[in-house]
């Protein structure tokens, strides 16, 4: 039994899970891009499942990969990408923005990538761990929105949760790659974030100004 309802062929991922297994962000791959070979399919199929995002994958030797959340295709995204290089085995990603390096290390899968990739978010701090965990849900505005405080400043423990504001039913997001990429080069020091129910997510910015991003993943379900 799962609580996940997906068709054949489809792989559900749970990635950032936390160190006791459970939580992380349900995340849809579809290991044959070609059973979706256009866009409005693909975008379709990612609205029907609903998942904050679906992954297409078009050559899994190469790992060239398409990003969907249920409104529209993305270019880059953090979970999506650290669950595909873990469940494919891949070394390098070839997306649209460009490569994207990923390495396995022990029970964490890692991906490299670059701030400018992701997209835009507000990254609110807040006073405290409390006030964002009493966040009853999305607070007023739009666009993505990213509310953050210290757990541990000195340790770098990071309280998070995410809310995306843009409509397509998914109003907070249990682990969020790119928010955490954003926030670890805009602090410039590794993070050990802590997201949604229970989530974790590791940050390592480079002198370079890449951002490795590091989190566990675990398969839901099989396709």
């Amino acid at each position: 039994m799962n609580d996940y309802d997906v068709p054949a062929g489809i792989d559900v991922l749970r990635v950032f899970c936390g160190p006791d297994g459970r939580h992380g962000n349900a995340l849809g791959v579809v290991r044959d891009g070609r059973d979706h070979p256009d866009e409005a399919s693909r975008q379709e199929l990612a609205r029907r499942l609903g998942f904050s995002e679906t992954v297409f994958v078009d050559d899994p030797e190469r790992g060239h990969l398409d990003i969907y959340t249920p409104g529209f295709r993305l270019p880059f995204a953090g979970h999506p990408l650290v669950g595909a290089a873990w469940l494919l085995d891949l070394e390098v990603l070839e997306l649209s923005v460009g490569e994207v390096f990923a390495r396995q290390d022990g029970e964490f899968s890692w991906i490299t990538a670059r701030p400018e990739w992701a997209p835009p978010r507000t990254l609110e701090r807040y006073g405290s761990a409390a006030e964002v965990e009493a966040l009853t849900g999305p607070p007023p505005g739009e666009g993505g929105l990213y509310a953050w405080a210290w757990e541990d400043e000195a340790a770098g423990r990071v309280r998070a949760r995410a809310f995306p504001r843009r409509g397509d039913g998914i109003d907070e997001d249990e682990a969020t790659g790119a928010a955490a990429l954003l926030l670890s080069a805009r602090l410039n020091r590794a993070l050990n974030i802590r997201q949604g129910r229970g989530s974790q997510i590791l940050t390592a910015p480079a002198p370079d100004g890449t951002v490795e991003i590091g989190g566990r993943v675990l398969l839901a379900v099989q396709g």
